[in-house]
């Protein structure tokens, strides 16, 4: 059944009456898969002892009747399935398919008529494309433009080839549609077609009957002597790409190709050849947006002031996306312009965009995408409807979220993390999600999912059955999502087919007939009540034996029982920001457990920053192998039954660990420490705090550290820098706290070839220091906070030619800007934060370093901090300032906009 899902799948959008027959072999196949799971529930067998063996007795005669029960209903499955089958033997697929796709083919030209004075903000994004156009390079280049559905790519590029300046610059001129179901054949054809117009010519009779090889001589020869610029409007596949390109001479002429594409990952493919360039679509500012949005409904006139509430609320959906702008523009303007019926509009706008006509075109174009995806990224996708609007999603959490729903395909050398964190970088680059926070090395942080996108992607998970907001009341939902209240939860409604319960900002009680209620389902896999306002787990928690994922975090939960004992398919069990302080031995036998989030952070006022405060391990911690993350643990003794272990030496049979966390680590289990951790080789973040902020970090015996680690923090008195750190050529991100070194210890650093960014905390005693030419070559943000011997700091000419922002914190003894400051082409902020007056007081008033530093970094915004105030500067320049979160301080850092008093 999964496998004629996928086939289906790609065919649904070309035959809607497929979308019925897709949706029940869903449904039969979810029955399936609770038919096979009750029989497993029901066969779970725990019984032990005398009792234990009369309950063995019972248990085999309910095992016999349990074979007959599902016998049964396997047959009436496959009797469903026969019948589902013999309904859909009589479509003509062919058929439907020619029609649908031909219509569609009819209508994306509208993309190509918007009147010129609809074009908002298109003048500079117009500038910039032309002039990558017209410059003085005479070797071939591909300029790509890439951007989410109805985000304007087409209209942009076509005012773009339509100038005068395009025109008169290249003496031949395609333009050719790509889309979904090309055949190169008919694309060479209209290349050829348009070649011969642009001369008045007629075509060759030959071409009709020419092989695509033959085709793509004839284009090559045409275009040899020419300068050309060709436009790939919608393309989906680097397929048309590939076999376009070969087409195309390089001429040395200043010929230009442009492809238009929703895909990121093409629009960089088809750049690579050519170091070529991709230029990325913008959305419309807020002014820009509100430009097009009144132009639209009011034509013309003012926006009504009773109106404007409303009017600014329903804009702030469309999210500057030009097509939804329009479209809702277009579809406003027919109404009456009272309170009361637009109103309506905002609170129904998810049931308008799903049934009114006029939003037709506007779903297709963004649904296109969703259209385009294998099977297993359709249900990724459809997921992210049960997130709340405007919800920043943490590509952890919903990485082991798909992997506990089953979305996830296992691949031969890669983890099931590792193949999901592709699945959104797929949805990422095809402009499905869009990219809230990266952290400081670039990688993805945070998504989210476009207002309007979302409403479509949640009517089509209802539709599937996949999930739903708590409003559903149909009992098939697999998938059920709680915001803000449980107020709503109907109490006749039927939860016992649930696989999966998540809440979000739920702060009334939760009271035990709701509990019980919600989770009457004993298939669940996946349990979210984090944020809860819970004081223990729920004790029938413990009966759902399918449970994978469950997470408690942010709750006022202390104790996790021994019956968790039971929960043995479990993955991920999320304590963080709990007052869990220790695991009970039971956990132990969770042999699947591959995350184990048990953490939250203490703010240490006098150095700014959060320091994690972890939990007691369990005995023989070392026997969860398929552990892969482990934050934070306290090192130290662990008695059990049988007998002692050192958590240091168990940590080394977790070979599987990719990020690690350790707190209160004592000089005398250095040794065993580094022993455990040249075992680790596939760890990618390593957090080590000592057990007092003197005690010495004993770190020198590692010989062999782990080659991928990319985030390193060591908390603790170093006696010296370990000898291990500048061999690790994947750091991107260390902390150094209470480190107390005192020499020079850039020197050692400096050549790191990935480190972005750089913090000593209480870190360095010396007086001075000195970033050297040609060192820190990708150095992106300098910490420096609580190093109280600092008087001077010097850049050299070519030191840390990426920089970008410096942060100083209680340096009491630098009182004057680092000399050769003036280097740093590329700083953006410079901020100080209880520094000495000597410092901050000339740059009191000033926005602008422009007195302080040379002109070549002027525009550099200073940001100045004593006792929670922050002064702004006269000329009202906006800045960001550093927020230490309370989670990942030093692997990548939270920022938030400051507020400014005068």
């Amino acid at each position: 059944m999964r496998a004629f899902l996928s086939v289906a799948d790609a065919k649904e959008e070309s035959d809607p009456r497929l979308q019925v027959w897709i949706k029940q072999v869903r449904d039969v196949a979810c029955d399936t898969e609770d038919i096979l799971d009750e029989f497993i529930l029901r066969l779970a067998n725990n019984h032990r002892g005398f009792f234990g063996s009369l309950h063995r007795i019972t248990w085999y005669v309910k095992k016999i009747k349990a074979h007959r029960q599902i016998a049964s209903k396997i047959q009436m499955v496959r009797t469903r399935i026969d019948n589902i089958f013999q309904n859909y033997g009589g479509f003509d697929h062919a058929s439907s398919s020619t029609v649908v796709n031909n219509a569609w083919l009819d209508r994306r030209g509208d993309a190509l008529l918007i009147e010129e004075a609809e074009l908002v903000g298109i003048e500079q994004q117009k500038r910039q494309l032309i002039s990558w156009l017209v410059n003085d390079d005479s070797g071939l280049k591909v300029v790509s433009v890439a951007g989410m559905g109805g985000s304007g790519k087409t209209t942009l590029v076509k005012k773009v080839y339509e100038d005068t300046e395009v025109k008169r610059h290249f003496r031949s001129h395609v333009w050719i549609t790509v889309s979904q179901s090309f055949k190169i054949e008919e694309l060479l054809k209209h290349v050829i077609q348009q070649l011969f117009d642009e001369l008045k010519q007629p075509v060759p009779q030959a071409v009709e009957t020419m092989a695509s090889h033959s085709l793509k001589e004839l284009i090559r020869e045409f275009l040899q002597q020419s300068r050309y610029v060709l436009v790939l409007d919608d393309v989906w596949s680097l397929d048309a790409w590939i076999a376009m390109e070969i087409a195309l001479p390089n001429n040395n002429r200043g010929s230009r190709v442009v492809p238009t594409t929703r895909n990121f990952s093409i629009a960089s493919a088809c750049c690579l050849k050519t170091r070529g360039k991709t230029y990325t679509m913008k959305a419309l500012s807020p002014e820009e947006s509100w430009t097009l949005f009144c132009r639209k409904v009011f034509q013309g006139t003012d926006c009504p002031q009773a109106l404007y509430p409303l009017s600014k609320c329903i804009l702030e959906k469309c999210e500057g996306l030009p097509l939804a702008i329009v479209a809702m523009g277009g579809f406003l303007a027919t109404k009456d312009r009272r309170v009361e019926e637009w109103d309506m509009v905002r609170r129904s706008l998810g049931d308008e965009l799903e049934s009114n006509d006029q939003f037709r075109f506007m779903k297709r174009i963004l649904f296109l995408s969703y259209f385009d995806l294998p099977s297993h990224l359709k249900v990724c996708l459809l997921y992210l409807s049960i997130f709340p609007e405007d919800y920043e999603i943490e590509k952890m959490r919903l990485i082991r979220l798909w992997n506990a729903e089953g979305f996830v395909q296992v691949r031969e050398g890669k983890t099931s993390e590792e193949v999901a964190e592709n699945y959104l970088n797929n949805l990422v680059n095809r402009s499905l999600v869009q990219v809230a926070r990266r952290t400081r090395d670039g990688r993805l942080r945070t998504c989210r999912v476009h207002d309007l996108l979302r409403e479509m992607i949640l009517s089509k998970s209802r539709e599937l059955s996949i999930g739903t907001i708590i409003s559903g009341h149909d009992a098939k939902w697999r998938c059920l999502a709680i915001h803000n209240s449980v107020e709503n939860i109907r109490k006749r409604e039927s939860y016992s087919r649930l696989r999966s319960l998540l809440i979000f900002g739920v702060v009334n009680p939760l009271y035990k007939s709701s509990i019980s209620m919600l989770l009457s389902s004993r298939l669940l896999k996946v349990l979210d009540l984090g944020g809860a306002p819970l004081e223990k787990i729920p004790s029938v928690v413990f009966t759902l034996i399918h449970l994978r994922y469950l997470s408690m975090r942010g709750t006022n939960v202390r104790l996790v029982p021994k019956t968790i004992r039971k929960l043995r398919n479990l993955e991920t069990l999320d304590l963080k920001h709990t007052y869990v302080t220790a695991l009970p031995t039971e956990i132990l036998r969770l042999h699947k457990l591959r995350h184990v989030l048990l953490y939250c952070y203490e703010f240490i006022d006098n150095i700014g920053i959060h320091i994690a405060r972890g939990f007691k391990a369990p005995y023989t911690i070392g026997d969860l192998i398929s552990l892969q993350k482990l934050c934070y643990i306290e090192a130290g003794e662990i008695n059990g039954s049988g007998g002692s272990c050192n958590t240091v030496t168990e940590i080394g049979k977790l070979t599987q660990l990719r990020r690690l966390g350790i707190t209160k680590l004592r000089s005398k289990d250095g040794m065993d420490f580094c022993s455990s951790i040249e075992k680790l080789t596939n760890l990618r973040s390593l957090y080590v705090y000592s057990v007092a902020e003197d005690e010495i970090l004993n770190l020198q015996s590692l010989s062999s550290a782990p080659q991928f680690l990319r985030r390193l923090e060591l908390g603790g008195r170093l006696e010296k820098l370990p000898e291990w750190i500048p061999s690790l050529h994947s750091l991107v991100s260390l902390l150094l706290c209470y480190s107390q070194l005192w020499d020079d210890t850039l020197q050692s650093l400096e050549a790191l070839p990935n480190l972005e960014q750089l913090s000593f905390v209480q870190a360095y005693e010396g007086e001075s220091l000195t970033f050297k030419a040609g060192g820190f070559q990708r150095l992106k943000e300098l910490n420096l906070f609580q190093l109280k011997g600092l008087r001077s700091l010097t850049v050299e000419d070519g030191a840390m030619p990426h920089l970008e922002e410096i942060h100083f914190q209680g340096c009491k003894r630098v009182d004057e800007l680092p000399s050769g400051i003036q280097h740093l082409t590329n700083m953006q902020l410079l901020r100080l934060v209880d520094m000495p007056d000597k410092l901050t007081m000339p740059l009191q008033g000033q926005g602008h370093v422009a007195h302080a530093i040379a002109k070549s970094v002027a525009n550099c915004p200073v940001a100045k901090e004593k006792a929670g105030c922050f002064t702004k500067s006269k000329s009202g320049t906006t800045c960001q300032a550093l927020g230490i979160s309370s989670n990942n301080w030093g692997s990548s850092v939270s920022y938030s906009s400051c507020s400014y008093v005068q």
